[in-house]
This record gives structure tokens, C-alpha cells and sequence, in this order.
């Protein structure tokens, strides 16, 4: 099979991408405008500017991305340069379309509400994008070129531009909107960093035993699992002592500990997060178990 190409731009990466901008344009617009909350990121920037002169959120940031895009091109890659720019330009379309749309989300001008409301549509919008390969431009492009060209983590300078944006936008709300704004931004950044973390989560399991044949064999029996045998040796005694490693749902954890235990109840297991499990039996299907085993044509 041929391997896919890193820099092709996939149908369903451009969907959900577009998704994932809809979804935060209609947070940006229910939740931090109508509620007067602030932002980081560009997206705070094209608030700033609508508060202070009044233009739309839907051109501005087309206008501002504009020569960030042209000065970070070369450096994005193909498939990041025109994910970028589709996002951008979808983001923009989806802000112009939910301010004309007569939708109103009535808190009761509960900030609290608003901020917890803004922070898990927003996360989960941008969420998607970044999920997919995506991003919506802005201070994105800035952090790839401090770090290029100055060394400094895009963590830290994403976090420092947020600082100098949240701080500007004092100029339109007071600090008790600032503060909720904080708050809204914890919730994104959590759901964010769980959307890119991964969506299918599992517990992967590291067992040590003089039995580890029958654990094994009984685990692939009994939870229709796959078992990988690794080569260790002890550091004290130098003596060989295979390990299993198996990841599993959260929910099958309970079941594998009864498994180990019932074949060895002095085995060692350890059992640990998982970000991300991709594959059979996470992100497709295990192949159906028939109950009656077909006879293996070469027996």
C-alpha cells in the first residue's frame, strides 16, 4: 500500500474544519460579544477593534491575516499554508453569517454562565479545527516565528501574546469581564488540549510474571485483545523477565486486573494514560468473533 503524502489535504480534514470555525465563530459572536468577554489570540484583537472603532470582527480578521499569512508562507508547509487560509476565510464567512442571524442566548446576563458557555463552545470549535490539521491563522504564525528565528517555545510566546492582548483589552471592558474572560479561556484551553490529546483515551498496562504466557494467552481469550511481549531483564538479578504491555478501554481496566490476578496474584502491574489509542479496536473495529472457530485451512 502506498503511503499517504504529509502535506495532501484530505476532504474530511477541510469539513471538519470548517465545523470547528462555525462552532467558534457562533460562540465568538453569542457568548464573548453579546456578553462583552474578551479574547486572546487574534480573535481578541478583531474584538478590540470592534469595540473601539466599530468594525466587523468578519473583516478584520481577513484584513489582519492577511500579512501574517504572506510573511509566515514559506515556513507553514503546503498543507498548513492552505489550512490556514481556508480557515481563516471560513471563520470570517461564519462571523458575517451568525451576526445577521436573529439567534439570542438569554443568561440573564449571568457572566458566569456566559464564561463556562463561551469557554467549552469555543474550546470545542477550535478544538475540531486543530484536531484536523487546522488553525485560524493569527498569533499562530507569530509563535512558529519566534520560535524559527528566536528560540522561544511556541507555548511561551502564545501565552505572553495572550497576556498583551487580554491587558489591551482593558481599554473596553473592566476587570471584572477580564476575569471571566480568564476563566472562559481556562475551559478552551482544557477542552482544546483534551481534542488534540485524543479523543480515544485508554490505559495502557505493563504486567510482570513468571506467568506471563498464561496471562497472556488468557487475556487474548477471554477480552479478545492483542498482548505484546517485550524483552526485560531484571536490574538486580540480570535474569531475563519478559513483560506484557496491553492497552485497554477505561472500562475493561477492572477486568484485566481480574485476569492478572486470578492467573498470579504476586504479578506486577502498573497501569497508566494513554493520550491517544489509534487503531484496531479503538479507531476501527475488531474483527468479529464467530462462536463457532472456522477450522485454519492450512491445519
Amino acid at each position: 500500500m502506498a503511503e499517504k503524502n504529509p502535506e495532501s489535504v484530505h476532504a474530511l480534514d477541510l469539513i471538519m474544519i470548517a465545523l470547528g470555525c462555525i462552532i467558534f465563530a457562533f460562540s465568538l459572536v453569542s457568548f464573548n460579544i453579546a456578553n462583552n468577554l474578551a479574547d486572546g489570540g487574534l480573535s481578541g484583537v478583531t474584538l478590540i477593534i470592534k469595540a473601539v472603532f466599530h468594525i466587523d470582527p468578519a473583516y478584520t480578521t481577513i484584513l489582519l491575516n492577511i500579512p501574517l499569512i504572506w510573511i509566515g508562507y514559506r515556513y507553514l508547509g503546503r498543507q498548513a499554508l492552505i489550512y490556514t487560509i481556508y480557515g481563516t476565510v471560513v471563520l470570517s464567512i461564519a462571523l458575517w453569517i451568525w451576526q445577521r442571524i436573529p439567534i439570542k442566548i438569554d443568561l440573564k446576563h449571568d457572566l458566569l454562565l456566559a464564561s463556562i458557555g463561551a469557554g467549552i463552545c469555543g474550546g470545542v470549535g477550535q478544538g475540531i479545527v486543530y484536531r484536523f490539521g487546522g488553525t485560524t491563522g493569527g498569533t499562530d504564525i507569530i509563535a512558529k516565528m519566534f520560535e524559527r528565528f528566536k528560540g522561544v517555545p511556541m507555548g511561551q510566546s502564545l501565552l505572553w501574546l495572550d497576556i498583551i492582548i487580554l491587558t489591551v483589552s482593558l481599554v473596553y471592558v473592566d476587570l471584572r469581564h477580564l476575569a471571566y474572560t480568564l476563566l472562559y479561556s481556562y475551559i478552551s484551553t482544557r477542552l482544546i488540549n483534551s481534542a488534540i490529546d485524543g479523543a480515544y483515551e485508554a490505559r495502557g498496562n505493563l504486567i510482570i510474571s513468571e506467568h506471563y504466557r498464561e496471562i497472556a494467552d488468557s487475556i487474548m481469550e477471554k477480552m479478545d485483545r492483542g498482548v505484546t511481549v517485550l524483552d526485560s531483564k531484571g536490574a538486580y538479578s540480570n535474569d531475563p523477565r519478559p513483560t506484557l504491555y496491553i492497552a485497554v478501554s477505561p472500562s475493561e481496566l477492572h477486568k484485566l486486573k481480574e485476569i492478572v490476578s486470578s492467573v498470579d496474584p504476586r504479578a506486577f502491574m502498573t497501569s497508566f494514560s494513554v493520550n491517544e489509542a489509534t487503531g484496531e479496536g479503538f479507531t476501527y473495529r475488531r474483527p468479529k468473533r464467530h462462536l463457532i472457530k472456522r477450522k485454519n485451512k492450512y491445519e
